[in-house]
C-alpha cells in the first residue's frame, strides 16, 4: 500500500525539501501552501497534490484534507511544518503581531491536527510530526514570542502522545538547529524601534550572532531526512534532534545547570549579567 503524507508550508525551505523526499521515497504527497498557484516545481511531480492551506484559515485546512482524501483515499502522516519566527524586543510588537505568531506556530498547528484526528482515529493509525526547534528547549535573547510558541509545541506534543496512543496514533517532534533556508528573510519577522535606545546594543549583538549561526546550519535536505525518519519510526520515541548544531546545543543544555548555561548565553550575546 502506498502511504500518503500531508505537509504544511511546502512553498520553500524545509517544507519543500520534505515534500520532495517523501515523493522520492514512494509516498503520495499532499503539499500544502498559502499560494499554490505560484508553485512550479512540486506540481511536476507524480503522486503529488499541490493545494491551498493557510493554517490561520480553518476552512482551508478542511478543504485541503478533503482534497487529499479525494486524490489518494487515505492520509497516513501529517507534518506540521508551517511557521515563522518573530524576534525583537517585546515592547516593539503590537497585539496583532503577537497573535499572528501564536496563530501560525501554535493555533494553526492545533487546528490542522484536530482536523485530521478523526481520520486517524477511524483508521486506528497515523503519525503526527511536529516541527519544533532547538528554540523549543533553549531560549535566545529577543526571541520571546518565537520561543514561547516553540516551547508550546513541545508541551502540547508531549501531552498529546499519551491520549492518541490508545488508538495507534504516534506523535513525533523534530528539533532542528539552524537551517540554510530563507528563514532569515521572509520567515523571520524582526521587530525593532530604534528610538528605544536601551535595546539597540542587544539588537545589534543578536543580529551579529544569529546570522552566522543560521548560515552554519544544516541543509533543508538533511533536516528532511530526519523528518522522514520520525514519520516512519514505529517506536515510542518522541524527540528527534536534527542537525549537528542541534545535538551540540541540546547536549550542552543537558550538561549544564541554569546559572552556568545562562551565563554562557549572556557572554555569547553580550548580555549584561
Amino acid at each position: 500500500m502506498t502511504h500518503t503524507v500531508l505537509i504544511t508550508g511546502t512553498s520553500s525551505g524545509l517544507g519543500r525539501a520534505t515534500a520532495k523526499l517523501f515523493q522520492a521515497k514512494g509516498w503520495n504527497v499532499v503539499a500544502t501552501m498559502r499560494s499554490p498557484d505560484a508553485e512550479t516545481q512540486l506540481t511536476q511531480l507524480d503522486r503529488t497534490l499541490v493545494t491551498h492551506l493557510d493554517v490561520q484559515d480553518e476552512a482551508s485546512i478542511g478543504s485541503a484534507i478533503t482534497a487529499g482524501l479525494a486524490a489518494f483515499g487515505r492520509i497516513d502522516a501529517l507534518v506540521n511544518n508551517a511557521g515563522y519566527g518573530a524576534y525583537g524586543p517585546l515592547e516593539t510588537f503590537s497585539t496583532e503581531r503577537v497573535r499572528r505568531q501564536f496563530d501560525t506556530n501554535v493555533l494553526g498547528l492545533i487546528a490542522t491536527t484536530q482536523a485530521l484526528l478523526p481520520h486517524f482515529r477511524a483508521n486506528r493509525a497515523g503519525t503526527i510530526v511536529n516541527v519544533s526547534s532547538v528554540g523549543g528547549r533553549i531560549a535566545f535573547p529577543l526571541g520571546t514570542l518565537y520561543h514561547a510558541t516553540k516551547f508550546a509545541v513541545e508541551g502540547l506534543s508531549e501531552s498529546l502522545q499519551y491520549e492518541l496512543a490508545a488508538f495507534g496514533v504516534r506523535v513525533k517532534l523534530v528539533e532542528p538547529g539552524g537551517i540554510k533556508t530563507d528563514f532569515g528573510g521572509r520567515s523571520l519577522d524582526f521587530g525593532n524601534d530604534p528610538s528605544l535606545t536601551e535595546y539597540q546594543p542587544l539588537v545589534q549583538s543578536v543580529l551579529d550572532v544569529l546570522g552566522p549561526m543560521l548560515a552554519q546550519g544544516s541543509s533543508p535536505e538533511a533536516i528532511a531526512d530526519i523528518v522522514f525518519a520520525a514519520a516512519t519510526d514505529t517506536s515510542s520515541r518522541l524527540r528527534f534532534e536534527a542537525g549537528a548544531d542541534a545535538q551540540q546545543m541540546l547536549g550542552m543544555r543537558r550538561a549544564s545547570d541554569d546559572d552556568t548555561f545562562f551565563a554562557g548565553l549572556r557572554a555569547q550575546f553580550g548580555v549584561a549579567g
